[in-house]
């Protein structure tokens, strides 16, 4: 799978994901470190990437933007703060959710559940 880890995470879990065989970058690695999260969503558009952040500013941008693509997992566990942590939940996680992930999905991640939503997302389910 092919992730564009954003800049609410750290670069060691790009790192860490590549070390696994899946393409992973960090936005720092485009020069994104300041983009906007617009133009973090348009680079991950264009690569067909799976956008990974603890930034929940995403997936309104995802409602907003009416399309399927690109995917989006938001980490929303504080207990993970290292790097290694949250890779290991990716992965523990991510042959459950590629389906989804590929045809279009954000999927948030918790301490307690993990919850799919398909995209695009209609306008009547947005919060």
């Amino acid at each position: 799978m092919k992730f564009l880890v954003d800049n609410a995470l750290s670069f060691r879990v790009a790192e860490l994901l590549s070390e696994t065989d899946h393409d992973a970058v960090h936005v720092n690695d485009y020069g994104l470190g300041t983009a906007s999260d617009q133009d973090i969503l348009e680079r991950a558009y264009l690569e067909d990437r799976v956008i990974l952040s603890a930034d929940t500013d995403f997936g309104t941008l995802l409602a907003h933007m009416q399309t399927n693509k690109p995917s989006f997992i938001l980490l929303r566990w504080s207990g993970l703060r290292l790097a290694e942590e949250q890779t290991r939940i990716i992965l523990a996680n991510l042959a459950n959710i590629t389906d989804d992930l590929n045809a279009g999905a954000v999927v948030v991640i918790e301490a307690t559940r993990i919850r799919v939503r398909s995209l695009p997302i209609n306008k009547s389910d947005e919060p």
